[in-house]
């Protein structure tokens, strides 16, 4: 039989057969065997042959994926971890307040999603709760940074039913990765524009002001206006991978399309004379967040680069 991960939980998966059925399956030793640097053999969206009887199954085959999107494990930094595969968008939901998001964490989960070729948007929930001309500003000036460079990005509000119009159509038909922090409030926009799912909804800690993790595996959820969501446990921090230091530009839009007009062929970025990048910097063509973010990732790649 043939079906889809749904669950993973690490020891057992949740399959759904194309007719709705739900198995759960085990794992076949040789899987923990082909890759020593990845902690999960399977991740929720793969496509997966295996054997089955009331209700019970163990998969031998895991079908070829059309993508998946990784981060570093969290206690093991040199593996892999597959957050999910075969998804259509990777949809980051942040918050300005109660909990606030950085925006160096939004642009190292964009960084991934660009770097296996995933589109992505930006979210940013609780716009209700933003009281702050400091805070209001920052999310304007956020929005605008990556709607300049082709990313879809929107502020929503679930108690004021803000903008959840057009996360329901950004959502529709497609599968879908949503990821972000604790406490932003994932599955309360979730159970906005779909109440049928009923997704239990987490609490803010009233001494750090972080979410509390509700969801504790990643979870597949059919959407009933077409479409599925991967909902996953909130991640506290995004590793990179399978980047090279010196090709790190080519992963930022804004600095990929100027990159071809820097004086040396081999130029980071950083100090060199003639670069168009730090031009455009100085000119405010950039946004000096998304560079912050490029020095931080490229001190990070080499730190961690092995010769």
């Amino acid at each position: 039989m043939t079906g889809t991960v749904i669950q993973s939980t690490g020891s057992f998966y949740e399959v759904q057969t194309p007719s709705g059925e739900i198995y759960i399956c085990r794992i076949k030793g040789k899987f923990r065997l082909e890759d020593k640097k990845q902690t999960n053999p399977i991740a929720v969206g793969d496509f997966v042959d295996f054997d089955g009887a009331e209700g019970e199954g163990n998969i031998h085959t895991i079908q070829k994926r059309r993508n998946y999107i990784i981060r570093s494990a969290p206690n093991k930094k040199e593996y892999k971890h597959i957050i999910a595969s075969n998804i259509d968008q990777c949809v980051i939901i942040a918050s300005i307040a109660q909990p606030r998001t950085s925006h160096g964490f939004i642009d190292r989960i964009l960084l991934t999603a660009y770097v296996y070729d995933i589109p992505a948007a930006v979210v940013f929930n609780k716009h209700d709760l933003i009281h702050k001309e400091k805070e209001d500003q920052l999310l304007k000036e956020l929005m605008f940074t990556y709607n300049t460079i082709d990313i879809t990005s929107f502020s929503t509000s679930v108690t004021k039913n803000e903008n959840t119009d057009r996360l329901k159509s950004l959502l529709q038909n497609k599968i879908s990765l949503i990821c972000g922090h604790s406490g932003v409030g994932k599955s309360s926009l979730v159970n906005c524009i779909a109440p049928d799912l009923n997704l239990k909804v987490g609490e803010i800690s009233k001494y750090t002001e972080k979410g509390l993790h509700t969801t504790t595996f990643a979870h597949m959820y059919a959407l009933p206006f077409g479409g599925s969501i991967i909902d996953t446990p909130g991640i506290k921090e995004f590793g990179l991978l399978d980047v090279e230091p010196q090709e790190l530009g080519h992963y930022f839009p804004e600095i990929r399309s100027r990159m071809h007009n820097c004086k040396f062929n081999d130029c980071l970025h950083i100090n060199e004379t003639g670069c168009a990048v730090l031009d455009a910097l100085e000119n405010g063509e950039i946004a000096p967040s998304r560079y912050t973010s490029y020095l931080t990732f490229y001190a990070e790649l080499k730190a961690n680069k092995k010769y």
